[in-house]
């Protein structure tokens, strides 16, 4: 047994060697640093020097390490992606697209598992060259957090689904060309059931995308309108009236998969606090020293949870309701943290100078400036991870139903999804 583990604690090793060195042969210096994927542009704009890393690593497999070879990835294991995912993080070069999330961690990993043999094969090398870029279609302005009370619906016209309603905060919605939508395809049952997971080319007359404002001054998510848009009736993904299965399958991917190497970011983030402690002088501050040492701990403590995730991988588990600690944990910490930088930087957080995050999505890119302008986009852009990919609220009740098995909360049966014209 112990031979059994040194064995496979060198093969890692030797994986990470041949790792940093296929980087550093392959990554352009151009493509190198922060901030390389233009997360908030209106259109996906990659440097020459980009567009030929992101290639190199479709072409290597290592964008989707874990997939099968038939499908594009490597067929590497969990760990050797997580070693991938520090390598990236160590040399500070891209790992995927602005819309790889999306495409390719939800999208791509729920097809891998629900999809057809043909949607496999059609959507997986499209998303992998770049010629799909997705976007979520879940939330509406009355179901947000009770995402069963949807009320967009499909009707099925011939060979093709025909799609009326909204969806709001829809992130990267500009930046791309499809969307997976749930729709209601079956009114008369209750709200859970009836809903259909529909895969949307948003190059239609029938698709209107309008960003939103945020409180940062970006517009990183978009409403999005359809009126009598309309898809192949073979682009469901699952069972007909059986989406609300593959959307959960589809948020424990989001959630889950992202537990894994989410303390890589997290870690280095913090790591930057720690020095901009020291810049300022605060370090021998009582308050501001045991502030740094709970943020140490939890992000150890996020780490371990990454593991316990990889852990379940390795036993060929899939992200269940337990996926939910992981999003309550790291969101939650996260205002945390970004309150104490904030503190930190005392009268100069309230005029930021500086560059401006990345994106908008939980940590800023690793080796980001750690300037006041930074930090005070970090701050504002934490809030919203307490809510989108399901909010705080939602997760404890998962935890507390699923996961602890406590009595559920008490749910109401109305909403839009009860009020479409021609049923009661």
């Amino acid at each position: 047994m112990n031979q059994t583990l040194e064995d496979s604690t060198v093969a890692i090793e030797a994986f990470r060697t041949e790792t940093r060195a296929w980087i550093e042969a392959n990554c352009p210096q151009g493509a190198r640093g922060p901030g390389q994927i233009p997360f908030g542009s209106s259109q996906v704009e990659l440097t020459q020097d980009v567009a030929a890393w992101l290639q190199a690593m479709v072409s290597r497999g290592w964008t989707v390490p874990t997939w099968p070879k038939e499908y594009g990835g490597q067929g590497l294991s969990h760990v050797e992606s997580l070693v991938l995912a520090e390598e990236f993080a160590r040399a500070g070069v891209p790992s995927g697209g602005p819309n790889d999330g999306f495409g390719i961690g939800m999208l791509g990993n729920t097809i891998l598992a629900v999809g057809t043999e043909d949607q496999k094969k059609t959507f997986l090398a499209r998303v992998l060259s770049g010629e799909d870029r997705w976007c979520q279609g879940y939330s509406e302005p009355s179901s947000g957090s009770d995402l069963g009370n949807l009320g967009c619906r499909a009707v099925l016209d011939g060979d093709e689904w025909v799609i009326n309603g909204q969806k709001i905060w829809t992130s990267a919605g500009h930046l791309a060309n499809h969307i997976f939508v749930l729709a209601r395809t079956s009114p008369d049952d209750v709200k859970h059931r009836g809903i259909t997971f529909l895969l949307v080319d948003m190059r239609q007359k029938g698709v209107e995308v309008r960003p939103i404002k945020m409180m940062s001054g970006d517009s990183e998510f978009n409403e999005v309108f359809f009126t009598d848009a309309r898809c192949p009736k073979e682009n469901v993904v699952g069972e007909i009236n059986g989406g609300w299965m593959v959307a959960m399958t589809l948020l424990g991917n989001e959630r889950g998969a992202g537990a894994v190497v989410s303390g890589i970011s997290f870690r280095g983030e913090l790591d930057k606090l720690n020095n901009l402690a020291r810049e300022k002088g605060v370090t021998t501050n009582p308050h501001i020293r045991q502030r740094l040492a709970q943020a140490h701990i939890k992000v150890e403590i996020m780490r371990f949870l990454g593991y316990r995730t990889l852990t379940a991988f390795m036993n060929g588990s899939q992200p269940g309701p337990e996926a939910s600690i992981g999003k309550l944990w790291w969101s939650e910490y996260h205002k945390e943290v970004t309150e104490l930088a904030v503190d930190i930087l005392g009268a100069d957080a309230l005029v930021p100078v500086g560059q401006t995050p990345h994106t908008a999505f939980t940590t800023d890119s690793v080796g980001s400036p750690n300037d006041s302008a930074n930090w005070v986009g970090v701050f504002l852009n934490a809030r919203a991870g307490t809510i989108y990919a399901g909010t705080s609220q939602v997760q404890r009740g998962i935890v507390g139903e699923q996961v602890l098995g406590l009595p559920k909360e008490p749910r109401s049966d109305g909403g839009p999804w009860k009020n479409i014209p021609g049923h009661g």
